[in-house]
């Protein structure tokens, strides 16, 4: 399975789930199941981003992209999720979660510094992440699957750690979707393991066309929302 066919099941499964939230009553029968299958496009995409940053020729460019689409993203997924649209410090999009996962990678892989300061800007972004969807949960995923790269074994333990993780933030915050669909993300195991290290058929459209589905598709669906 190539990055293309990930990403496709990434998009297909986020569509699902915000279409959950804006159409589906708290007391859908079937809520848990499609907030369940929502929970696998965060891992997907953490998991593609790590492996993004081996691919890059241009790091400080990706960088930018994923800056670039959360700024684009921000008043989209706002409006769609009800968040006040001026208030980045309370919410924002996974663009943002994504960027600084990124970052806490090429920190981990860079030469020089010591363990101790590496530990502490990681932590810096795991703590500048906190009102970003999948906040430092997205972060520590990526690092994770960075770090352990070439030992599937080791990342999918990392990642099943960090999930648990993911697991117990209700105890904390409360959760806005059935807790069972919070299980949701441990169905990308089998679909990472299949992954072949390949990206697929290589074009500007469709390189920009996954970054611009996210913010059209929430912007349509609140639109819609306030239609129907």
């Amino acid at each position: 399975m190539n990055s293309n066919q990930l990403k496709l099941i990434a998009v297909a499964a986020m569509l699902v789930d915000h279409a959950a939230v804006v159409f589906a009553p708290e007391d859908f029968p079937g809520l848990w199941l499609l907030r369940l299958v929502g929970r696998m496009t965060a891992p997907i995409m953490c998991y593609l981003i790590a492996e993004g940053y081996y691919h890059t020729h241009n790091l400080k460019r990706y960088m930018g992209r994923l800056f670039l689409m959360g700024l684009v993203s921000h008043v989209p997924h706002n409006l769609c999720m009800g968040y006040d649209l001026l208030a980045f410090w309370e919410a924002t999009d996974v663009m943002f979660s994504l960027l600084l996962g990124l970052a806490a990678l090429a920190i981990w892989e860079r030469e020089g510094p010591a363990l101790w300061q590496k530990g502490l800007l990681i932590g810096l972004c795991c703590l500048v992440a906190y009102s970003a969807d999948w906040n430092y949960i997205a972060v520590l995923w990526i690092l994770g699957f960075g770090m352990f790269r070439g030992s599937p074994a080791l990342q999918m333990a990392a990642f099943s750690l960090v999930g648990v993780l993911y697991l117990l933030q209700p105890l904390v915050y409360g959760t806005s979707f059935p807790y069972i669909s919070r299980l949701g993300i441990f169905l990308v195991i089998p679909l990472l393991l299949r992954y072949n290290g390949q990206r697929g058929r290589r074009s500007r459209l469709i390189q920009w066309g996954f970054y611009w589905f996210y913010p059209v598709h929430l912007l349509v669906l609140y639109l819609l929302g306030r239609v129907v």
